[in-house]
């Protein structure tokens, strides 16, 4: 039984952490979070410790390395964007193993950085790519692997999941802090695209706001117009009023279903790490350097054929 710690325990995503750690037969000995909303812990490990203060529980962990029985393994970390990289090097430094939420980190400079304190420690980063544990995912990426050589797929990906008034007021609102619409939501995307088609070869932004982003990438196996959005009244009109999520994902014509399935893809994703067989820095490298020159691109015009058909009514 291995000891984890959990950063950013009041969070969306943070459950299926705690589910995943207890599932796997492993004890999540303490929690951390400026939030204390996190009752969710008592149906989970309910003799966890919890700090809303980072010394108070910095202080304690290192008192757990006082033990080889209660000494942390693992800090799992699900805090805001903007803070994975502190974090996980906080959690490298204590002698820990860090698996982490996407986006990894911001930039190649600072995945960098991460690279020389895992030198520094001897310790490792996983990052959370769970959609390449998906067996719809798995299926189209065979049938790309025994396609002819060279031929390149006509790809469309559109992923709206409506969020309120409060999303632009939370930390997800501040660019600064989420990076963006296209890093938040889109960056799991991009890597399970890079997993299935290869490496990018070209990458265009041709539309930018707080609520919606849309471009085109193109791969070594596909071609890629994509839009992602937080607004509701871009849904297409066949789920208005029944749904508030729309995720879809055609090859060739075929459409890809992978609504259902993403529940036990944290648990898999841990059991895989705890196997040694964990997505690290280098797996993570190629969406990070896909978003950060989404963000750092400037708009063009989209040509005909690789304009995403849901742009239409903006430009």
């Amino acid at each position: 039984m291995k000891n984890f710690a959990l950063i950013g325990a009041a969070g969306y995503i943070a459950p299926r952490h705690m589910k995943a750690i207890k599932e796997t037969d492993n004890n999540l000995s303490v929690a951390y979070d400026i939030n204390d909303s996190v009752g969710i812990i008592d149906s989970i490990s309910p003799n966890s410790e919890f700090f809303t203060e980072f010394e108070r529980f910095q202080e304690h962990a290192w008192r757990l390395k006082r033990s080889k029985i209660t000494e942390l393994d693992y800090i799992s970390v699900c805090s805001p964007n903007h803070l994975h990289h502190s974090h996980i090097a906080a959690g490298l430094r204590l002698g820990c193993d860090v698996i982490c939420e996407k986006p990894l980190v911001p930039t190649l400079e600072v995945l960098n950085e991460l690279r020389t304190v895992e030198e520094e420690t001897g310790k490792r980063v996983y990052n959370i790519l769970q959609l390449r544990h998906h067996k719809a995912i798995l299926d189209l990426k065979k049938e790309v692997d025994a396609a002819p050589k060279g031929k390149k797929f006509d790809v469309d990906l559109t992923y709206i999941t409506s969020r309120g008034k409060w999303y632009l007021e939370s930390w997800k609102g501040d660019p600064r802090k989420s990076f963006g619409v296209a890093t938040n939501i889109g960056v799991h995307f991009f890597d399970m695209l890079h997993f299935i088609f290869g490496n990018l070869e070209k990458n265009e932004l041709h539309y930018s706001d707080e609520l919606k982003a849309a471009g085109y990438l193109e791969y070594e196996k596909a071609r890629v117009p994509w839009f992602l959005s937080i607004d509701a009244n871009d849904l297409p009109e066949s789920v208005v009023g029944k749904q508030t999520t729309f995720r879809s994902i055609s090859a060739n014509g075929k459409q890809i279903e992978f609504s259902s399935g993403f529940t036990e893809l944290h648990t898999i994703s841990y059991q895989e790490i705890l196997a040694g067989r964990g997505f690290g820095i280098d797996d993570a490298e190629h969406c990070i350097r896909t978003v950060e020159n989404i963000r750092d691109g400037n708009t063009v015009n989209a040509i005909d054929g690789y304009c995403h058909p849901f742009l239409t009514k903006f430009l």
